[in-house]
């Protein structure tokens, strides 16, 4: 009888008989293949560089390849032919350079001058002919080679000249004349010889010195050498401009960047050094000259090359017109000429100069700005971190004047200028924030802006059809990517100027109005406050990076204006040495008016509006800290400012509206509030210890306050730095036992009366409770009671009759909250006295009550007893065996306790997993007990 197997069986054995056929079809097709491309005729070689995947033929191990067998291993591919080529010419014309070079300055004085002049010139028309024949063979590599040794012997042929035909010539003379000479036929020969990469980058090195030589070889001044400089710098950016070959253009962008450096560090040096206006405009000329000559290589350079010309241009501006000035005025206050001429760039932005020229001017009108304002850093920090030195010495007196409580050295009279730049720079913040959509509007032309799109990206602006971009911004002679949508067509996506249309821009109109912006554009450019653009990760070509909304750039400025504003007035109090008194009312009055400011901007938008509000909160602060530690120097004014100070703060927390400012307001009158108390007791002479009760008003204050407020967002801050504040006062009593046991009740005190509240009450009521014991520990000490249970045990019977009632009335109660203060209140301190006490009676009766309580919380399943107890056992029988244990390990060789340690380490890794199991049993075991 034949078996039928079930359905699923069947389909089962039939897809695995079909994939070992599948498996097996694919075998031998493979090793067909293999066989096929065995028995073709082989392919000629390739040529060098040869690649067949070029020119459409399949590459190895691409499709339509032939497969190779199984365990096929590829051979070890030899050096590439031209990397040893390469490696043999230059060991070549190492070698006969060095030759060369022992030739002529060894062998030289044994031959006439008829053979040195042969041998030279035979040698050296060689060594330049050569190239040539070479080239046209095809050996482009080895011509290289001959032509570097060329140039070698060139050099040498120069230092021969010199040694025999002229040896009482200048030295550097005949190395500029030689140079130059050098430079020009070496520009001959790589211009005649194409095809060489090394000599027009030798003649670009060699044209770098002619100038700087002779002008140093006639003794001209250092404003020639300046500009023999300059003039090289030019020369090397039109070569960079204009040569040809890459090699050649990147030495002369190196090279005219080294010759330009050092001709504006000899202008600025000379400007500087002027002795008056007239001094200063030679080096002004030189300056401007150089200024001009970056700008004009801006005009056509890359990007950012572009704006790189257009910072150095517009700091040698700013040199050269603000050294005119500097040098009629004291040394002090030239700093205000040149921020007023780097503060003139910014009209940089109604010229017609290539945008990202423009940008680097105004990158450089703002290191002028950042400069300035970096020289009042010092002077400013001296005005506000001063004051801390009035800490070793309070109420000693009030000084004549503001620089004698700063007790700082700084040359005052050298920062007259300060207060007046600081001042300045506030000036222009706060206008840039006022008239913020005039100053947006003027530099609209000058912004482009990207936005991702269907096209990849969109032109700023882009509203209606054929609206174009700003200036220079889609075109490469302005260092800018080409802009989509710029081209004059309505909705183009051109890029370019070749009109070729960009990936993913079919050159129609985008969905909606002709020319409309890419989907999720914002309508407005991003520093007229629009939307900020996607991030640079997101898709889009090119991706689009994110910048700063408009808002965020206008607060940052009026926050800016806030800070300089007030820094500027500080500053200038402690120039002009102002009284004492006026200094302290003054930056009082400067902390109010930033409160003022604060409060009526809190609760500002996310968007950047906030910068404002939050600058002034958090400067406002930071005067309050500075106005109350020059007012320590007087009692009276102490008294004022911090008073002052505590009613603004609570002031500013009432009329504030958000939460989270109304909260520092308030914590911040909590603190000066509690420093004020600090103050009383300094007035009613009493030692520290005596006035920490004092300083427990404020925390009582807090307690109330909290109770009155409950859940409002405020309460938790104030509550806590009430809490700081009687931590103050517990800190303050610790030097005497008696007070600091009274600071301890009363701290528990307001504890329990926090606890009232439900919402306070899991973590104030513990607090209370452990603050009472605490106190009642700390006075049983300060009173030297050798029998502590004598005043424990009345607490800790009626302790633990009530925990028991309150367990049988709710066996769900935790052991912790029935039995454990009970508990601590004896066997806590009895451990005390234990661990002092010589005799063995206390420690054995301790250990049998420690034992009877763990043998209890045991059989029980309590938690509170199981651990205390067994806690107060361990701790009591180490206190008894310690002596026995001291004596053990004296007796013990000193190699015997590591081995152990480690032999202990070795068992503990040794069963990991068997102690982690057990570890874990036991905390379940403890957390299912009560």
């Amino acid at each position: 009888m034949e078996h039928v197997p079930p359905p699923a069986e069947e389909l089962a054995r039939l897809d695995r008989e079909l994939a070992e056929l599948d498996a097996r079809r694919a075998q031998l097709l493979t090793r067909r293949a293999w066989l096929l491309a065995a028995l073709r005729p082989p392919a000629p070689t390739a040529a060098p560089g040869w690649n067949p995947s070029a020119w459409g033929a399949p590459a190895h191990g691409s499709p339509g390849a032939p497969a190779q067998p199984w365990g096929y291993v590829p051979p070890k591919q030899p050096s590439a032919p031209r990397s040893a080529q390469n490696v043999l010419l230059t060991l070549g014309g190492l070698l006969l350079t060095i030759a060369a070079i022992a030739f002529t300055l060894v062998s030289w004085g044994s031959m006439g001058i008829g053979g040195r002049s042969a041998v030279l010139a035979l040698v050296t028309v060689g060594a330049l002919a050569a190239p040539a024949v070479l080239l046209r063979r095809g050996l482009t590599a080895t011509a290289e080679a001959l032509a570097a040794l060329a140039l070698v012997l060139t050099l040498l042929d120069a230092y021969a000249v010199h040694a025999v035909a002229a040896p009482d010539t200048d030295g550097l003379g005949f190395t500029a004349v030689a140079a130059g000479v050098l430079a020009a036929l070496w520009t001959a020969y790589g211009l005649a010889l194409g095809k060489l990469h090394l000599p027009l980058p030798a003649a670009v090195v060699l044209a770098q010195w002619p100038l700087l030589f002779g002008a140093w070889a006639a003794g001209a001044p250092a404003l020639v050498v300046g500009w023999a400089l300059l003039a090289t710098a030019v020369l090397d950016g039109a070569i960079a401009l204009w040569g040809k070959g890459t090699g050649t253009r990147v030495t002369a962008c190196v090279g005219g960047s080294v010759m330009a450096f050092s001709a504006l560090m000899v202008g600025l040096t000379l400007s500087v050094t002027a002795s008056g206006p007239l001094g200063a405009l030679a080096p002004g000329a030189l300056l401007l000259t150089g200024a001009a000559a970056a700008l004009a290589g801006a005009w056509r350079a890359p990007r950012g090359f572009a704006r790189a010309g257009g910072v150095v241009a517009g700091l040698a501006v700013v040199a050269a017109v603000g050294g005119v000035p500097a040098a009629a005025v004291p040394e002090d206050w030239g700093v205000l000429a040149y921020l007023s001429a780097g503060l003139a760039l910014t009209a940089v932005v109604r010229t017609g100069l290539p945008r990202n020229a423009v940008l680097g001017v105004l990158v450089a009108s703002a290191a002028v700005v950042a400069g300035a304002l970096a020289g009042a850093l010092p002077g400013l920090a001296a005005v506000l971190l001063g004051p801390v030195t009035l800490l070793s010495d309070v109420w000693a007196g009030s000084p004549e004047g503001f620089r004698a409580a700063l007790g700082s050295t700084l040359p005052w009279t050298g920062l007259a200028a300060a207060p007046v730049v600081l001042a300045v720079s506030a000036g222009l913040l706060g206008s840039a924030y006022r008239w913020w959509p005039s100053l947006a509007r003027i530099a609209a032309p000058l912004i482009a802006r990207e936005e991702p799109g269907p096209a990849g990206a969109a032109a700023y602006g882009a509203g209606p059809a054929g609206s174009a971009g700003a200036p220079g911004a889609g075109t490469p002679e302005a260092g800018g990517a080409a802009v989509p949508g710029a081209g004059g067509e309505p909705g183009a996506g051109t890029a370019g100027t070749g009109g070729t249309p960009a990936p993913g821009a079919s050159g129609a109109e985008a969905p909606g109005a002709p020319g409309a912006a890419a989907p999720g554009a914002s309508g407005g450019p991003w520093y007229a406050g629009g939307r900020a653009g996607a991030p640079w990760y997101a898709g889009g070509a090119p991706a689009a990076r994110r910048r700063p909304s408009g808002a965020a750039l206008r607060g940052a400025a009026g926050a800016g204006a806030a800070v300089l504003g007030w820094g500027a007035l500080l500053l200038a109090g402690a120039v002009l040495d102002v009284p004492y008194a006026v200094a302290v009312a003054g930056e009082t009055v400067l902390v109010a008016g930033l409160l003022a400011l604060a409060v009526r901007g809190a609760g500002s938008g996310r968007d950047g509006s906030a910068a404002v509000p939050v600058t002034a909160l958090v400067v406002a602060l930071a005067g309050a800290v500075s106005a109350g530690l020059l007012s320590l120097a007087s009692e009276g004014a102490s008294y004022a400012v911090f008073g002052a100070l505590t009613a603004l703060l609570a002031g500013a927390s009432v009329r504030a509206g958000a939460g989270v400012e109304r909260a520092v307001f308030a914590v911040a009158a909590t603190v000066g509030g509690t420093v004020l108390t600090g103050f009383a007791g300094r007035s009613l002479e009493l030692a520290p210890h005596e006035a920490a009760p004092l300083v427990l008003l404020v925390p009582a204050l807090t307690v109330l306050f909290g109770a009155r407020l409950r859940r409002n967002p405020v309460a938790l801050p104030v509550e806590l730095t009430g809490a700081l504040g009687a931590l103050v006062a517990v800190g303050l009593a610790v030097p005497d036992a008696p007070f600091l046991a009274l600071v301890l009740a009363l701290c528990g005190v307001l504890a329990a009366g926090a606890a009232v509240r439900p919402e306070r009450r899991p973590v104030a009521g513990y607090l209370a409770a452990a603050l009472f014991v605490l106190a009642t520990w700390v006075r049983l000490a300060a009173s030297e009671v050798s029998f502590p249970e004598a005043y424990t045990l009345p607490v800790t019977v009626p302790a633990l009759v009530v925990g028991f009632l309150r367990r049988r009335k709710d066996p769900e109660a935790s052991s912790w909250t029935a039995y454990g203060p009970g508990l601590a209140a004896t066997l806590l301190p009895s451990l005390a006295v234990a661990w002092t006490d010589p005799d063995w009676q206390r420690p054995l009766l301790l250990g049998v009550a420690a034992l009877a309580v763990t043998l209890l919380g045991a059989r029980h399943r309590l938690q509170a007893l199981l651990l205390l107890g067994g806690a107060v056992l361990a701790l009591d029988g180490l206190h008894e065996l310690a002596p026995y244990v001291v004596q053990v390990a004296g007796a013990l060789p000193r190699w015997l306790p590591p081995a152990l340690a480690g032999l202990l380490l070795l068992v503990v890794g040794a069963t990991y997993e068997q102690r982690l199991r057990d570890a874990r049993r036991l905390k379940d075991a403890l957390g299912r007990m009560r």
